[in-house]
């Protein structure tokens, strides 16, 4: 089938009470490896590009394999730009087949972002996309993007509501304890802050961040009302793990298909995993 909007699988995924899973690509076999998973649990996907993985792979790319895959595949999938940070690079995402954009104004004041938002909204609407935004400061590294601990700044839910109703955004990134990259320790999610958002937005909520959080505070996170959750440490992990087990075992290995072969397996079964925490397994 063809390209989804993000906001098709989001809205049903709030209704029924349970996450999509969003998945960062950098190549081919990560992409094979989110459709297999998302094929095998008859769940429905987003498949994630960041601003690194677009410099490393060339847009042209990642939206031509996306899209092929999607078209071989039986469940819906979307193909969004996760964390753009200017209305340039988000149109660029727009023209070439993508069919969701987040545009991230955390660092801007809120008037800016407002205006952002809304400028990006305006834009790409009418042509289907939908339109994710955060509010709050999401600490670690994650590609160009990279915010310390002592910028990381929570969600605040009074400006939540305010955001919400001064854009219309589609679906909004909180901060609540995640981080971007490997966590030092186990993170601690707020969630009574979590349910106060709930309480004052009705937008589908996003936990950015979200490899390396226990299992139990994801499902009591999907619980409270986040409906899309992204991934993409947990991903780099198995496959880098396992295709260095390969040349572990045999140093003069020279065929990358012996190697990227296992790290595509060990990819699609830790996505394969995920799936089943976010209870997204079966809505296809």
């Amino acid at each position: 089938m063809a390209l989804v909007s993000m906001i098709e699988l989001l809205d049903r995924a709030q209704k029924e009470h349970y996450a999509v899973g969003a998945f960062n690509c950098n190549n081919m076999e990560i992409v094979q490896a989110i459709v297999a998973a998302a094929e095998a649990e008859k769940a429905p996907v987003i498949i994630q590009a960041s601003q690194g993985a677009i410099k490393y792979a060339g847009i042209e790319y990642i939206t031509a394999l996306t899209k092929l895959a999607a078209e071989k595949s039986s469940v819906p999938i979307a193909l969004h730009l996760d964390h753009g940070t200017s209305f340039a690079q988000v149109m660029q995402c727009a023209r070439n087949g993508f069919s969701s954009v987040m545009i991230d104004g955390s660092k801007l004041s809120m008037e800016d972002n407002v205006a952002l938002t809304n400028k990006v909204i305006e834009a790409v609407r009418l042509l289907g996309v939908s339109v994710e935004a955060e509010l709050g400061k999401i600490g670690g590294t994650e590609d160009d993007i990279t915010v310390d601990e002592r910028e990381a700044l929570f969600t605040d839910p009074a400006e939540a509501e305010y955001f919400v109703q001064a854009t219309k955004v589609d679906a909004l990134a909180i901060a609540i304890g995640t981080a971007h990259g490997q966590y030092k320790g186990v993170p601690k999610l707020d969630f009574e802050r979590l349910t106060k958002i709930r309480e004052r937005v009705s937008t589908p909520l996003v936990l950015h961040g979200s490899s390396g959080v226990p299992d139990d505070a994801l499902r009591e996170a999907i619980s409270r009302g986040v409906c899309k959750v992204n991934i993409d440490t947990n991903i780099r992990e198995a496959f880098v793990w396992a295709a260095r087990k390969v040349l572990e075992g045999n140093s003069k290995e020279i065929d990358p298909r012996k190697m990227l072969g296992p790290a595509r397996e060990a990819a699609t079964n830790i996505i394969r995993e995920k799936i089943r925490i976010f209870g997204s397994n079966g809505k296809a």
